[in-house]
């Protein structure tokens, strides 16, 4: 996450059933545990950055119950560490339904297995009947969720700093006699904080290297980035700006476009859409009320990310204006991720190397070799 790439890139839900594109298509991702690996595998040879995975426990509905199917992201990152050698692979970890002790050590575990990979994306959780299931309060406030959130942040950060037992006395969290051994092999884990409410960027301006949030053009990108870290740098800190994005790659745009039109309107599940969009509206704060609105078919699409609708060309366009806007990187989704990302590694890739975006990727075997 901290490499010389101008530009990151990272896959986002893989893990997740459907992963981002909320269709019926027979086609659509199977997050089975060997078309994860396979896919690991892929961009880990290709140089990609990291894999982020979304925490979910209750799915949104419609006819496919989109999201319903989830491997959770400890256990998936664990796993997939054993299948790749230099990729980060983030774990997303939800502050109200973890305990700060178990996440420590969860991670530093991870970290020990993928000498030095794991990375944590911190989710203070918005999804009402998540909280539900978990027979737990929904605080109404945001800050009262990011309070929270920052207490559990704190309370893994001493865990892994301290080497004696020390006795822990919050608002949220006590604990006698408390440390975690193993500590991780970074020095510095990566953070990754998912938020685009006023709450969620003070906390990841405060604690993270990277705010995760959705763009919807490019002018809001770049006021977004300019925001981010000028206030960062207020606080003498850098944090990067990191969004997501669909893809549907095609040879010609006509043939993009129409795969488009085929599994994210005519075959959209709309009932699932329509949940999706009206618990995030509710709850989650991630998109304005005018967002919500006008990008119906951006949710059937890829879960509200930017389009990337094209040929190689196109795509690759795209990408560099969102990198002029100041963006360290984006997500990628696809509908079925192990079968599509073989042409966007072939097609698009080398031309953002062109770009001066990326760098050719060379392992440290081939790198000593040359």
């Amino acid at each position: 996450m901290f490499g010389g790439n101008r530009f990151k890139l990272g896959i986002f839900s893989a893990n997740c059933s459907s992963g981002m594109a909320v269709t019926q298509i027979e086609e659509r991702w199977n997050n089975s545990w060997d078309n994860n690996i396979r896919l690991a595998r892929m961009c880990d040879e290709a140089g990609l950055e990291f894999l982020l995975p979304i925490a979910r426990w209750i799915g949104y509905g419609g006819d496919t119950d989109f999201h319903g199917g989830v491997l959770e992201t400890v256990t998936w990152a664990t796993g997939l560490t054993a299948y790749t050698s230099h990729i980060q692979i983030f774990a997303t970890v939800h502050t109200a339904f973890n305990h700060p002790i178990v996440s420590a050590k969860q991670l530093a575990t991870i970290d020990r297995l993928g000498n030095g990979r794991v990375g944590l994306n911190v989710v203070a959780g918005w999804n009402k009947p998540e909280y539900d299931a978990f027979g737990a309060e929904l605080p109404q406030a945001h800050e009262e969720r990011y309070a929270r959130a920052q207490e559990w942040f704190d309370y893994v950060q001493k865990l892994w700093r301290e080497e004696r037992a020390f006795n822990w006395e919050g608002k949220y969290f006590q604990g006698q006699g408390v440390y975690s051994n193993p500590r991780p092999v970074q020095e510095h884990v990566p953070i990754l904080n998912a938020g685009a409410s006023s709450e969620g960027r003070k906390f990841a301006i405060r604690n993270a290297d990277f705010l995760f949030t959705p763009i919807f053009d490019f002018e809001q990108a770049r006021s977004t980035v300019t925001d981010v870290a000028g206030k960062a740098a207020e606080q003498g800190r850098k944090v990067g700006v990191l969004t997501c994005c669909s893809v549907v790659c095609r040879p010609t745009q006509r043939e993009a476009e129409d795969y488009l039109d085929y599994y994210a309107n005519q075959h959209a599940d709309w009932d699932a859409v329509d949940n999706l969009m009206h618990l995030q509206g509710m709850h989650a704060q991630s998109f304005t009320p005018e967002a919500l609105a006008s990008f119906r078919d951006r949710f059937a699409a890829g879960h509200g990310g930017f389009p990337l609708v094209g040929t190689p060309d196109h795509i690759a366009d795209q990408l560099e204006n969102l990198s002029q806007t100041g963006l360290a990187g984006t997500t990628l989704s696809f509908v079925d991720y192990a079968e599509e990302f073989p042409y966007f590694r072939d097609e698009v890739i080398p031309r953002l190397e062109h770009k001066g975006l990326r760098q050719p990727f060379k392992t440290k075997s081939s790198a000593q070799a040359t």
